[in-house]
């Protein structure tokens, strides 16, 4: 044979790679796949005397599919492909003829039971004469149950180190010369493509380690050119004869260079004791109200478990994860959203344990029960037998329920309607005597019972010669806000003492008046226009009963009143994106909120934005989209309504610049404080979290109300005081306004109660 011919011999064993050659089969349930390439030099020695041996070095690989894990004692299989090789037709004048006595040699691993290896069906391509088999060997070749070697052959016809050798007859697995490719299609230059089968190895896994397959490689299998070499052939061509080439390949950059990767692990499987199965066995309470921490705490089953515990509201992450302490976890929690919560805890796992979840709970949520004030308003004196009123206050505001008037330790009648805050009850006393009134609030689903402080009324027989009253009030029937009018109220037959209290329906007028000569006088300024029932109610006194005037009509008009209008707006804005412009509307005379009516101009510079905004409940609301970058000066004009005159606020700049998709995603946190009165300052908090330390401003909102302007902020906080005049709850937001670099952000809502003022008790409310 020629030197040529033998050089094509000897490439056509080095396992040249086919890029096209897949696995026709499924791998192994649960398998992962990897390819090992590394460097094949073979030496092909041929029978004639012509040319010497010639030493060829190629690039091939091995595809694994194997577990990449395995648990201490399981059963699992992994698979070996080798690459697809080709031959040539003919060289110089050699024709090719065949490849035969093909074998693939495979160390059984290491630290697993070996149970069995077989041919993967229909993953060698065209061979033929003796089917592949799989047989397990020793270091001889020779076949044995106990060997450490699997081999790929047919009938173990090998060139040498097997049960029937030669090198210079076809035998074994062959690759016939068919000049096709690996899919069936003749090849364009008329080599021969073939592909030795794959193996399926099943094995039982040890205690620990790892699990390390590998091409045969260990002693003499690890020298250049070889019988014990991984991977045999024997080529027959024809030059003046036949002539034989066995070829011998082992994993080797070159004939004089050591082992290379291919000698190492094709994959390793590493066995993984599995993770402990865990329980995760949530508790929280039923019910929750807003404002009121909870706990919610997550008990992990076994107790040793290490990891975090990740609670949810509603699928969102309440706060960090928490760690667990001798298999337990507690957050306190504070609900801001109302209704039906489902909670949930789901524990990370750890080295050694298994993550777990709970069955997701239920917590109700529901308002605050908010804390109330209740005072009592009684006459200085009464006489047995006449009538008097007893009269409740009950703040906040809106409250519903009923009043329980007591005397001491006794009910005084049923329980009497709050209507507008106010219980009235009639009552005519039997005895004589100190007599120790209260009210008792006696609360609600959404408000605490409160009882008001002891109020004496003094109690006397009337005199043999008590009279009979009568009080008659005058009153102007016309009135003007902030004008000072005179009432009065004159009590027939004039009494020798007593007191007279002026009311506004059922609010009391300042304190009680001295009768003087028959008179009691009264100088009231109104501060609200409409139409005001007043009365006079006349106390009774030595000899006289008491009486009521009938009620007289005021209607109250309003001319001129003075407004303020504040503009609320953020001090940065995006162009394309929509931003709320607020107007707010208030009188002079006592700084509330501009009734229905009117409306609100909004102007850039001298540019009108939009229509008129009409006004409701003293606020007027434009969303405005900027069209232009830069500084806008942003102001509103109120028209005036009736008797209340216009007014525009101060030009507030804000700062309009582009949205871009590098802008800095920001986060805003509410801060609320716990405990607040009406009428004291509230400090509300916001924070905005970003990569970067951000600029713009934050409106904060209760309901869908601003609050003051809007505060810009510093080093990413802001803060603003405001005082709620009323008791009640309000749902809090802020509202970062986002800036050049920065996207907006808003908030989650937070829930403010804000409690009456309390009364001290043992002190006398008459009303103002």
């Amino acid at each position: 044979m020629n030197s040529s011919l033998a050089t094509r011999c000897a490439a056509a064993l080095t396992g040249a790679t086919l890029t096209m050659g897949v696995m026709l089969v499924a791998a192994p349930a649960g398998a992962a796949t990897s390819t090992l390439e590394f460097k094949n030099t073979c030496r092909a020695t041929p029978s004639s005397a012509v040319a010497g041996p010639v030493d060829q070095t190629r690039d091939t690989e091995i595809t694994v599919d194997a577990p990449t894990t395995v648990e201490p004692g399981e059963t699992f299989a992994f698979r070996l492909q080798s690459a697809g090789q080709s031959y040539p037709d003919k060289e110089s004048i050699a024709t090719t003829k065949s490849l035969s006595r093909l074998k693939n040699d495979f160390e059984i691993p290491a630290n697993a039971t070996f149970v069995s290896a077989e041919i993967v069906a229909n993953s060698g391509i065209n061979l033929d004469l003796v089917p592949p088999s799989v047989i397990r060997v020793n270091d001889s070749g020779t076949e044995d149950p106990n060997g450490n070697i699997l081999r790929i052959s047919g009938n173990n016809e090998v060139i040498g180190n097997g049960a029937s050798n030669s090198t210079s007859k076809e035998g074994g697995i062959r690759a016939p010369k068919l000049k096709l490719n690996l899919d069936g299609t003749p090849n364009s230059k008329g080599d021969s493509w073939f592909r030795m089968p794959a193996i399926e190895v099943t094995m039982v896994a040890g205690q620990s380690g790892v699990i390390e397959p590998k091409l045969r490689t260990s002693g003499d299998a690890g020298k250049f050119n070889d019988n014990k070499n991984f991977s045999t052939q024997l080529a027959l061509a024809s030059a003046f004869g036949d002539q034989w080439a066995p070829t011998r390949c082992s994993p080797r950059d070159s004939k004089s260079s050591g082992l290379n990767a291919g000698a190492g692990p094709l994959t390793t499987i590493r066995i993984v004791a599995p993770d402990v199965i865990t329980s995760t066995t949530l508790t929280v309470p039923d019910t929750a109200t807003t404002g009121t921490p909870v706990e919610l705490t997550a008990a992990v089953e076994p107790a040793e478990a290490s990891g975090t515990v990740q609670f949810k509201d509603n699928g969102t992450d309440i706060g960090a994860p928490v760690p667990v302490i001798s298999g337990a976890a507690s957050l306190a929690y504070t609900f801001g959203a109302l209704g039906d919560r489902s909670i949930t805890a789901e524990f990370s796992g750890a080295t050694g344990f298994a993550s777990s979840a709970s069955e997701p709970r239920t917590v109700t949520v529901t308002p605050p029960v908010m804390g109330t004030t209740t005072s009592v308003t009684v006459p200085p004196t009464a006489t047995t037998g006449l009538a008097v009123d007893l009269i409740a206050a009950v703040n906040p505001p809106g409250v519903d329920g009923t009043v329980q008037f007591r005397d001491g330790d006794t009910d005084i009648g049923d329980p009497v309607p709050v209507a507008g805050g106010i219980a009235t009850l009639s009552h005519s006393f039997t005895t004589t005597g100190d007599h120790s009134i209260t009210a008792a609030f006696l609360g609600s689903a959404a408000h605490a019972p409160s009882t008001s402080g002891a109020r004496v009324v003094a109690v006397s027989e009337p005199l043999p010669d008590a009279v009979a009253t009568t009080t008659e009030l005058t009153v102007p029937a016309t009135a003007e806000v902030g004008t000072v009018v005179p009432f009065s109220a004159t009590v027939s037959p004039t009494p020798v003492d007593g007191t007279v209290q002026f009311r506004d329906g059922a609010t009391n007028l300042g304190s009680p008046v001295l009768v003087v000569d028959g008179v009691a006088s009264l100088s009231h300024t109104f501060t609200r226009g409409g139409s005001h029932s007043i009365t006079a109610v006349y106390s009774g006194g030595v000899g006289s009963l008491g009486s009521t005037a009938a009620p007289v009509t005021v209607d109250v008009t309003a001319t001129n009143i003075g407004t303020a209008t504040l503009l609320n707006a953020p001090g940065e804005a995006k162009t394309d994106k929509p931003v709320d412009l607020w107007a707010s509307t208030f009188d002079l005379w006592d700084g509330a909120p501009v009734p229905d009516g009117g409306t609100v101009q909004f102007r850039d510079g001298e540019a009108l934005i939009g229509s008129p905004v009409p006004v409701v409940d003293g606020f007027a609301k434009l969303t405005h989209t900027f069209d232009s970058t830069g500084v806008h000066a942003i102001s509103a004009e109120f028209s005036g309504v009736g008797a209340f005159q216009g007014s525009t606020t101060d030009p507030q700049d804000i700062n309009v610049t582009v949205a871009s998709v590098a802008d800095l995603a920001t986060a805003t946190e509410l801060g609320l404080p716990a405990v607040n009165t009406a009428g004291d300052p509230v400090i509300l908090d916001a924070r905005v979290v970003a990569p970067q330390t951000p600029n713009g401003t934050v409106q904060f909102f209760a309901g869908d109300t601003p609050l003051g302007e809007a505060v810009q902020l510093v080093d990413g906080y802001a803060s603003l005081a405001h005082t709620f005049a009323e008791a009640g709850s309000h749902a809090i937001t802020a509202k970062y306004s986002g800036a050049a670099g920065f996207t907006e952000s808003t908030s989650i809502p937070g829930t403010l109660v804000i409690n009456p003022v309390a009364t001290p008790a043992g002190s006398v409310a008459f009303g103002s």
